[in-house]
């Protein structure tokens, strides 16, 4: 027991001067600042009761004898609440020049029986820059910073004459300190619990990104793996249509049906890492992927929950990529769901676009209704959308509408039969 308190005695200077000391030394950053973007509002009312006490002070110091030395100690009293604004550890230092400097310097007996650097605009200062410290340093600093405060007090007669104004003047010390540092620690766990919540909003959104991806990969491998499935049988049935194949055919097309099969394995092995967490995906593996020829589809069921849905094509329709089928389908289905969700009884429109350059998908919804209602969903539906159009090297385009609505466009290329060679 006596070995603890005597290192806890020898880690005393050291925990004072870490504390009292060497954050002097440092600036704090802007963002740190008392109130943060209301510093330009603390500042204001710091300044004029600066100037008021400072006022009040020289006052006080000129009628105590201090002579030419009363004006720049008041001047420098005053100053100490506006750097503690700025340089918290250095204002309390300077505060502690005045009352040593004007020690020696006595008022005549009266009423307050205080010496003169105790006087009330002084106690009053002291009070405003204790409660300053206790908002933006740490717990420990500012009971620190109290103690050496009343210490000096005692040093320099204040305690040694009690009056009806010095007794109270300890106690609104303390409580100034106490109700600095509570303010302190609520601001600080409201801090914490900002970016608390931002870094769990950044982990869902990772999450949804990484379960996006997931259903992208799932997706596409039943697109990929229908094409091996063609691969093999057509590099089997080929054999049989060629008259006469020499053993030379029958092994390149043998190779060809074999390299086929071993993919499909492989596929299938990571399509079972991909569904080992996803029970709705085992629950149904081997279900089609959709297309925009099931698009008319999707639309009867929106129609169906009494939401108005139009539609337009330009272009004349040519088959598209599968991956880029299926990218499409996602999107508008993406953007109806989220149309509906957050835009309550407003008309909604899909239009496709076929260009020579590729498809061109926008959905567009007028103003709602009436205000939506809070969604269970986790919100990453533009998320999705955007993962597909990276996959595709396509182009996203959302945001409101001049009439309150919102729009999604989407133009997702189509490769030619040259860019599908230069990609093999």
């Amino acid at each position: 027991m006596i070995g603890r308190w005597a290192v806890a005695l020898r880690a005393v200077p050291h925990d004072l001067r870490e504390d009292l000391w060497t954050p002097a030394v440092a600036r704090p950053p802007r963002t740190r600042r008392l109130g943060g973007v209301w510093f330009p509002a603390i500042l204001v009312p710091v300044v004029l009761s600066a100037v008021i006490l400072g006022v009040a002070s020289a006052n006080s110091f000129i009628r105590s004898g201090m002579g030419p030395i009363g004006l720049p100690a008041a001047v420098l009293q005053a100053a100490v609440l506006v750097v503690a604004l700025f340089r918290p550890h250095r204002a309390w230092w300077l505060s502690l020049l005045v009352p040593v400097v004007a020690a020696p310097y006595s008022l005549h007996p009266g009423p307050l029986e205080l010496t003169a650097p105790f006087v009330l605009p002084i106690l009053i200062t002291q009070i405003i820059l204790l409660f300053l410290l206790a908002l933006q340093v740490p717990l420990r600093a500012a009971a620190e910073m109290l103690v050496g405060c009343l210490l000096l007090d005692l040093l320099t007669g204040l305690l040694s004459h009690p009056g009806p104004v010095a007794k109270p003047t300890v106690i609104f010390q303390v409580v100034a300190t106490v109700l600095g540092a509570a303010l302190r620690g609520l601001q600080v766990a409201r801090t914490e619990l900002v970016v608390q919540e931002e870094l769990n909003a950044h982990e869902r959104a990772r999450r949804a990104l990484l379960e996006e991806r997931s259903r992208i990969a799932r997706e596409l491998h039943d697109v990929v793996a229908h094409h091996m499935a063609v691969i093999s049988v057509q590099a089997q049935v080929a054999v049989h249509l060629a008259e006469n194949p020499s053993e030379e055919l029958r092994e390149n097309l043998a190779g060809i049906r074999g390299s086929a099969v071993e993919a499909l394995t492989e596929l299938h092995r990571v399509l079972g890492v991909l569904r080992a967490e996803d029970t709705t995906a085992e629950a149904a593996p081997h279900a089609p992927q959709p297309t925009l020829e099931r698009l008319d589809e999707l639309l009867a069921k929106v129609r169906a929950a009494g939401i108005a849905v139009s539609t337009g094509t330009t272009g004349r329709p040519f088959p598209l990529a599968p991956g880029v089928d299926l990218s499409a389908y996602r999107i508008v289905q993406e953007a109806l769901s989220n149309a509906i969700r957050h835009a309550p009884g407003a008309a909604l429109r899909v239009e496709l676009g076929y260009r020579t350059s590729g498809l061109t998908i926008r959905v567009v919804n007028s103003a709602p209704e009436r205000p939506a209602q809070p969604s269970p969903g986790s919100g990453h539906g533009l998320l999705g959308m955007r993962e597909r159009i990276a996959m595709v090297g396509g182009e996203l385009a959302t945001g409101p509408t001049p009439d309150g609505g919102y729009e999604v466009t989407a133009v997702l290329p189509t490769p030619t039969a040259d860019t599908r060679e230069d990609a093999l």
